[in-house]
Parts: structure tokens; sequence; C-alpha cells
């Protein structure tokens, strides 16, 4: 029997665990060295008497002449990379102090040069360890534009800090106790730019969102160890920060289209449901914590203290337990700043939108070791479908605790109030829309429903991540997140496909006697360590995690009067009551994991891991007052390899596997197994133009077993013997072009057809997945002359034609959307323009179930966004 963990004695305990790990902070700052550089020059600094140091060093080990390699890391093959574990950023009278906080400063090596308005520092042999991933801060102080502190490689830390005028003025020193700590002085005019750059680099508005290149060259969500993604042995895509104030899109899935992630089932105005080489991805996670809610409880996640959000493609049970086969997805949420920083943006647009939203971020100690960060929004709008309002509210407090140089404590949390008119039914019905019907065709705004529906949402989730490192080699992380939902709806849906007229269709009303209520407790503790095996190198991650998952659902269903859908006519008595429902799941989880990334050579990295759960769900129906119990486990292995030929080139192979529960019995009481999703995959990445664009393609094949199927025995039972297979190749390609010309781009061929069951005929198209998805967005800003500041983007969206069911029975039809956006960004000041669907283009985003339900989607919109920074 599944062991019953008692979650508030697990909070007192890691309480006292994060009391005991907490050492006092630091306040000893000696500084041991000293050089200037200024427009790629390098000298030594007259000092004043008070500005003398004892004793000195000689400062030519920090600089060195930049290396004509292309590719440093080669060349350090035998050095040990030292771990930047922290970025800080504090005022001085000068400027600012940009500390890389390590053990071991005195075996950096800094190659620096200057690059227009930008001073950037290459260092060989470090690498950064933050888990937020890198570290980007715009507008410290009047003058510096943006810093980024990001790993280009997996030996090989970039420091860039951009000027507004010119390149600013750097100074280097060494702290025993802090670490490399640069001097950072601003360029007070253009005169101080090198004049051996012919022309300054095409650049974006420095005051926008924090690095504005699409490229981001590591991700945690495939390994939970910041790792380069060209050392990960899978097809990851991260859409960053810069993309979505780029796109200014309305919900997740306008993101996720970056990443040519569809949308399944739900209107995306409702559910976070996605598709995923040719299977449904319930997977959506929060910083890495599964977001229980996201599909079950059909809630849409808001946008507004979204960073950049990552997508992995494949199995990935072997690092988060039961999970759907296809991938997923990773929202990666704002941090508190080392810098007082404001921002105030308001979007208006189309159907009546009007979303104003502030992010605040500051210190809250003179020493910066405690932070905090504030974002929140107020949207009310209108939309395309007859009765539809929406109001929503959304709030989310983060609080920074650098408890010593080596712990660091996170305290956030979300509310969300979510008030919709109309129910999740936002479908209409295939034979009055893509069928023939001698009627014609119902306008793309008709409500099947009634006026008086509604579906409303309140989420509240508290997330702590508590993170220790022992020494630069472990580190043990341990994350904790309670989250409540509660749901409340009337909703009038269709229940029947058009009768013999053509235009008339059955219905009922659902309603909640009292609001369904979820209750979700996660979780997680893993170490990873760092350690040599002769030649061979090793990141080791082993861990658990447990949740745990509750809901108390009523249901009651009263019949509804029919509905002509060409001339509906609203507000008829209902009829009598149909029936009602009690129940209460619960669902329980314990996993634990081992994972082992592998350096056999500087460019032959081999992964592999394993994990074994534990799981156990409970039906109980409180009318009838039964109750059932289920426990399963299960193993997941991974593994894979990469080898790089030359240093900008990845060939990967790997082999996963994933699993999610399926409760039920045969009809000799043998207990269904997991369902196994078992994926194949080759691969080749590379970075081009310097690292600043990355590319991906990737073969697959991924085959999902273990399906419920009709017993050919007894059509009163079922058996497992359904079988399904997804192949399929993918491209994608992030990153900048040219200085000022970025883009995101993806393209998948999948073919997923039904292979074994008793019910749909072989060869058939798995339901709801297109076989050809292709995205393009592209953006160009000036950077100089009397149109500096001005920009303009242009993108594409194909999706292929695809089956609302596995028996074929209709098709709907393919579609291509263009977008395009407008903007100017200056100082403190940015505005946009964005224009979707700009050809107005009638198209359905998803379909579902055999009464030929499908989901319309948005027409054309337009919408304006302004936003001032502080």
């Amino acid at each position: 029997m599944f062991i019953r963990l008692p979650y508030p004695a697990i909070c007192w305990l890691i309480s006292v665990v994060s009391l005991t790990l907490a050492n006092p902070a630091y306040s000893e700052q000696p500084l041991i060295k000293k050089t200037l550089v200024r427009s790629g020059e390098v000298f030594q600094e007259i000092q004043t008497l008070n500005q003398l140091q004892f004793p000195k060093t000689n400062a030519s080990y920090l600089w060195r002449v930049p290396r004509q390699n292309k590719f440093p890391e080669l060349s350090q093959a035998t050095t040990d990379v030292v771990l930047v574990t922290d970025v800080q950023v504090n005022s001085t009278d000068k400027g600012i102090e940009l500390i890389l906080v390590t053990a071991n400063s005195l075996k950096l090596q800094v190659i620096p040069k200057t690059e227009g308005n930008s001073y950037i520092a290459d260092i060989p042999n470090a690498k950064l360890q933050l888990i937020s991933g890198d570290f980007r801060q715009s507008k410290p102080v009047a003058g510096i534009g943006l810093i980024t502190v990001a790993n280009l490689d997996a030996n090989t830390l970039r420091v860039t800090v951009t000027g507004e005028m010119g390149a600013p003025a750097v100074e280097l020193f060494d702290s025993t106790k802090e670490g490399l700590v640069f001097g950072v002085t601003p360029s007070t005019s253009t005169a101080q730019q090198p004049t051996t750059t012919p022309e300054k680099p095409i650049e974006l508005e420095v005051t926008a969102p924090p690095d504005t290149n699409y490229r981001i060259p590591d991700a945690t969500t495939a390994t939970k160890t910041d790792t380069p993604l060209r050392d990960v042995p899978a097809s990851v895509q991260v859409i960053p920060q810069q993309v979505i104030e780029d796109q200014q899109p309305r919900n997740l899935i306008g993101i996720l289209r970056n990443a040519g992630v569809v949308q399944n089932n739900f209107s995306s105005r409702i559910a976070d449901t996605f598709s995923i080489r040719g299977f449904r991805a319930r997977n959506v996670y929060r910083n890495g914590v599964k977001d229980r809610f996201a599909d079950v409880a059909a809630l849409s996640s808001s946008l507004t203290n979204i960073d950049r959000v990552e997508v992995v493609r494949g199995p990935n049970s072997v690092i988060y337990g039961q999970v759907n086969p296809g991938g997923i997805i990773n929202i990666v949420t704002k941090k508190p700043l080392s810098q007082p920083y404001y921002a105030l943006e308001v979007r208006r647009g189309g159907y009546e939108l009007f979303e104003p939203s502030l992010d605040v971020s500051s210190p809250l100690t003179k020493d910066g070791s405690l932070s905090y960060r504030l974002n929140t929004s107020y949207r009310t709008t209108e939309d395309f479908t007859d009765f539809y309002h929406e109001k929503r509210f959304f709030v989310s407090p983060v609080v920074n605790w650098r408890i010593g140089k080596n712990t660091n404590l996170t305290f956030d949390s979300e509310y969300e109030d979510i008030q919709q008119s109309l129910g999740t039914g936002l479908e209409q019905i295939a034979s009055a829309t893509i069928l023939p019907n001698p009627n014609g065709k119902i306008p793309i705004n008709r409500y099947l429903g009634e006026p008086t529906d509604f579906y409303n949402r309140q989420l509240h989730r508290y997330n702590y991540n508590l993170e220790h490192r022992f020494n630069d080699n472990w580190s043990i992380s341990n994350s904790f997140q309670a989250a409540f939902l509660t749901l409340d709806l009337r909703e009038t849906g269709v229940t029947s496909l058009l009768e013999a007229d053509n235009r008339t269709v059955e219905r009922d009303l659902t309603t909640f006697p009292k609001p369904t209520e979820y209750e979700a407790y996660t979780l997680d503790t893993h170490v990873i360590g760092d350690f040599n095996t002769g030649n061979i190198k090793h990141k080791l991650l082993v861990g658990f995690d447990l949740f745990r998952q509750t809901r108390r659902t009523s249901v009651l269903r009263t019949a509804a009067a029919p509905l002509d859908v060409f001339n509906p006519v609203y507000g008829q008595p209902l009829g009598d009551t149909l029936g009602g429902v009690d129940v209460f799941f619960r669902d329980d989880a314990l996993g634990f994991y081992l994972q082992d990334q592998v350096t056999l050579a500087n460019n032959l990295k081999l992964l592999v891991g394993g994990r074994y759960d534990l799981v156990e769900n409970e039906f109980a129906n409180r009318i009838a007052s039964t109750s059932s119990v289920q426990s399963d486990s299960a193993f997941s292995p991974r593994v894979g390899i990469v080898y790089q030929p030359i240093a900008p080139v990845s060939l990967y192979a790997s082999y996963s596997r994933s699993f999610e529960q399926v409760t039920g019995a045969d009809k000799n009481d043998n207990l269904f197994r997991p369902q196994l999703g078992t994926q194949y995959e080759v691969g080749v990445k590379t970075d081009l133009f310097d690292n600043k664009l990355s590319a991906t393609l990737a073969l697959y094949q991924l085959t999902l077993t273990n399906i419920v199927t009709t017993d050919p025995t007894d059509p009163d039972f079922d058996v497992q013997t359904g079988e399904q297979r997804s192949r399929g190749v993918e491209l994608s390609v992030t990153g900048e072009i040219l200085p000022g010309w970025n883009v995101i781009g993806f393209y998948g061929y999948t073919d997923a057809r039904v292979i074994k069951d008793n019910d749909i005929p072989i060869g058939n198209r798995v339901e709801g997945v297109s076989k050809h998805v292709a995205s393009l967005w592209t953006t160009y800003t000036f950077g100089t002359g009397s149109l500096k500041g001005f920009g303009g983007g242009i993108g594409f969206n194909y999706v292929g034609d695809q089956t609302p069911d596995n028996l074929d029975t209709y098709t709907i039809p393919s579609y291509f959307l263009t977008d395009a956006a407008l903007y100017y960004r200056q100082n403190n000041f940015s505005i946009g323009l964005n224009l979707n669907n700009i050809f107005n283009v009638r198209y359905y985003e998803a379909s579902f179930d055999y009464l030929q339900r499908i989901i319309p989607g948005r027409p054309y919109t337009a919408q304006l966004t302004v936003k001032w920074e502080f």
C-alpha cells in the first residue's frame, strides 16, 4: 500500500533545514588587484594615496591579449572550470560594481574586448550556475543600458555591459571574499567610442526587457542542471522574454506557436492543452514544478510574470515522473533584481481589451541580501464570441533572501481571479461550419449555449525554493509548492449532432451545486555534484519528489431546450433533472531519480538516468458510498550521447521512456498497467554567426503502448492492446542573423498513426494531429541614424489539416496566419502596435469528440502596447 505522507510535518522539517543551512553574511571585502580598460585599451591606472592597496600582485594575470581562435574552450581543455555561483550588481559613486561570486577568482582568465557600445569579457574557464539560468538586468544606472552574464558554451562565461552613449570604462578587482569585481563607469560622450570600430552595431533600445537577442544558450528543464543546450541529447527550444515582448500574445499558446506547439481539445481562451509530437501534452510546469491545474481544471496561464518558456520534446519521466510522451512545457517566471526597476505597461486592443500591468523590483537591504519583485495585472476584454466577457486579476510577489554566500532562499506566490461569462464550451459544430449544410454556415461569433453561462476560477499558489552550495562541486536544492483552485460553472452544452432538419441541436445544462475544489502539494529535493573518475568528468543528479492532489466535485445535469443554430432563441425554460454526481479523487506519487552527465572527452558526452515511481489513485462516489484504490509502479530509463566533431556542431542520439497511470481493470479483474511511451531520437545542433544563432534538426520515432481498447471476446470490457506510433522530423532556429535582425522559427512533420486497436481501423491518423506545422517570426530594429529605436516584425504560422477523431470522420482544414508588429523603443519609453491574423483568415484551432464540436480561432485583431520604465 502506498505510504500516506504527513505534509504539515514535511513543511516543518524543511523550515528547520533552511535555518540549519543558513550561513552568516560575510562582510570582509579585501581587494588586491586593479586594472583599467577603456575603448579596447589595457593599461595601469595611476592611483592616489588613499587608493593604494597592499600587497599588490601582477595585474597581467587578469588580462591577456584577445584570443584569435574562435572557440577558446578548445585550447583550455586542461584548465579546471571555476563555478560562478551568484551575480551581484551594486551602485557606486562612479557607476556600478558587477560581482561574479566565486571562491576561486584568481583562477579566472579574462579576455576583454569592445564592440560598439558594449564591453565584452569572455572567461574561457568559468561556468555560471544560477537556478534562474543566465543573469540579465537592464538600466541599472544612468548611462548603462544592459548587463548580461551568460554561459557562452560549456566552459566559457561571457560578461556583456552595454552603454547608452558609448562603451563603458571597466576596472577589475579580485576579492578573496567576493570573487571577481567589475567596476563599471558609464561613458558620458559618444567621443569615447573606439575609433577602430568602423560602424556601431545595430542595437535594440537597451531599455527594452533584457537580452534583445532571441538566443538562449542554456536551459535547466531537460536535465534539472544548468547545461548548455548543445550538450543536451534532446530537442529543446527556448522562447525568451524578448519574443514575448515583440509579439505581445494574449495567451500561452500564442507563445508556444513559436515552437510548433498547437492547441488541442479546448479553446485557447479556456485552457492550456496542447499537442506535441502527435500526442496530447498535459505537461505544463512552472519553474520545474508541475502545474497540476493547467489541463484538468481548464485554467489558462497568466503571462504577466513569465520570463521565458522552455519546450522539451519527447518523454521526460526520468526527471518528472508521470508525463505524457510528447514533451513538457516549463514556464520560468521573473525573479527579483539587484537594482531598483519599475515598469508600467498598458495594452489596449480589439474586442475592448484593456490590460494595465506593473513590474516592480528592488533590494530591501543595503547589502542587497534581501530583494523583492512584484508583478500584477488587470484585464478586461470581450471577444468575437457573442456574450463573451472576461475580467482577470493577477498578482505575484517574490522575495529572495541571500542568506550567505552559499545559501539562497526564494519565496513566491500567485493569486489569480478569473470571472468569465459563458462556459468552457466555446465550440461550434462541424455540420454547420466546415461541412455542407443546405441552410448555409453559422457565423463565427455564434454561441450555442446560453448568455447566462459562466466559468469562474480562483487560484492560489505558494512556493519556496532553498538552495545551498557546500562547495564549488556539490549543492542541494529543495522546493515545495502548495496550490489551491476553486471552480464555479454554469454551462449549456451541445449533446447531439444536428437533427434531420439540419438546424437543431439538443443541449443540457451542467452546474456545480457547490464549487469544485482542487488541492495540490509538490515537494522536490535533489543534490547535484561534480566529480572526476580519472580523466572522466561527472555531473551527478540524485533526488526524490512527491506530490498529492485531491479534487472534490459535485455536478448536476438538467435538460435544456433545443437550439436552432441558424436562428437561436435563448432563455427557454429548463427541462427535467437528468442526474448528478458527487465524487472525490486523490492522486499520490513518490519518485526517486538518478542522472549522470558524463564527459568522456571534451567533445564526447554521455547522459544516463533512471527513475522509479510509486503512484496511487483513489476514487470515491459520495452518493453511492463506494470507493476504489489502485496502486502502480514504473521504471523510466533514459540514455543519450553527444559528439561534437567541431566546436559549433553537436551530433546526438537518445532513448527515453515515459509512463502514465491508467485506472480500471479487465474482465478478469486484472488492473490496467501504466501506458508507456518509448522514443528513439537522433539529431544535430549547430551554433552559427559567432554563437548568435542556434539550430536543431531532429528525427524521432515515438510509440505509445498499453492503450485501452474494447475486448474482442467481450465488448462490455476493455483490454490494453492498443498502440499508436508517431514518426517525424523537426527543425528549429533561434537567434540573431545580423546585428538587430532576430529570428525564431520551427518546422515539424508528424506522421502519427494507429498501429494496433480493436475499434479503430489500423493506419488511421491519430486525432487532432497535423502532419505539417510551421512558424516563423522575425524582427529588425534600427540602431543608428534617424530611425534609431524603430523596428518591426512579421510572422507566419501554418497548421496542416487534422482529423477530429481516430475514425477519420471528417477533416479540419489547414490554415495559414500572418502577424505583424511595429514598435519604437528609446530611453525609458516604448510603444508597439501588433496586428494578428491580418488577412482575417477564418480557421478552427481545435476539435474533439463524436459530436463534431470544433473550436473557432480569433479573427483579425489589433493591439497597442505602451510601456514606461523607471
